[in-house]
């Protein structure tokens, strides 16, 4: 397989592989990518959820990323779990003096399915100060989406209207996932700033093997982008890759298990 797009992946490690930087490296890599990484914090977890987690100070998450940049490059920078402020503005500081017009696809990491917070409030506040503005797509989840908009979440005008609410803070696109929800089908809602909405809806696949499906569909947009798709079919393909890995789960754990990275594209119809 030929190697296309590179991306640099800036976000947390998962012990258990199922999400988190090993979800992105799997992601990417299956998609025809490139992956190099700037880990920002070490977790101790498994399928039941995280345990421990120990952050990398700031400078070292800096080091990581002038070397990935300075020497291979990136085409795609992918943010992932960021905890705090000093680590948010560290980051930021790296973009602005390396990669100033790279293409950013923020997972915005802040709530575990558990409920554990993963983000302070002004680790919050910075990152709608420092990292939105630059963003090409934010991909939040329900949870995420009403904490970056500021409001509940229920229904799809509501939906519609935190999405806009996500770009007036600077992102050029936004990937509301709809899969926190309890409907059939899953509607996950893309906005972009320039007035265009688009719904992607597919069944819900009953699965208790979930573990990295956000992680897997940034990954996977971020993919796309870097090998020069447009953000709508990087959308729609990171969709089919990530149903296909659900679908194809290893059925490994006792908890939210993973799922199955090793479909590659060549399986994905249309692709």
């Amino acid at each position: 397989m030929q190697i296309k797009g590179r991306v640099l992946v800036v976000a947390g490690s998962d012990s258990s592989g199922c999400t988190g930087i090993q979800a992105d490296l799997k992601t990417i890599l299956a998609l025809g990518g490139y992956a190099m990484t700037a880990v920002t914090a070490v977790t101790a977890r498994d399928t039941h959820g995280v345990v421990d987690i120990h952050p990398i100070p700031p400078a070292f998450v800096q080091r990581q990323m002038r070397l990935a940049l300075q020497d291979i490059g990136a085409d795609v920078i992918h943010l992932g779990m960021l905890h705090n402020a000093d680590l948010i503005n560290a980051i930021s500081d790296v973009i602005e003096e390396l990669a100033p017009d790279t293409p950013i696809v923020l997972d915005p990491v802040a709530v575990t399915k558990t409920g554990r917070s993963l983000l302070d409030k002004e680790g919050m506040r910075h990152l709608k100060i420092r990292l939105l503005p630059r963003t090409t797509i934010i991909t939040p989840n329900l949870r995420e989406g009403e904490l970056l908009a500021g409001m509940d979440i229920h229904t799809d005008e509501e939906r519609h209207h935190a999405a806009q609410m996500m770009l007036t803070l600077g992102a050029r696109a936004v990937l509301l996932k709809g899969g926190h929800d309890d409907l059939d089908p899953v509607v996950d809602l893309l906005a972009t700033d320039e007035g265009a909405v688009t719904q992607y809806a597919a069944p819900r696949i009953e699965s208790r093997h979930m573990a990295g499906i956000g992680s897997t569909l940034s990954a996977g947009i971020a993919c796309g982008l870097a090998q020069g798709l447009s953000l709508h079919k990087s959308v729609e393909r990171a969709r089919a890759y990530l149903q296909a890995a659900i679908k194809e789960a290893p059925g490994y754990g006792h908890g939210t298990g993973p799922i199955n990275h090793g479909i590659t594209v060549s399986t994905l119809p249309g692709f």
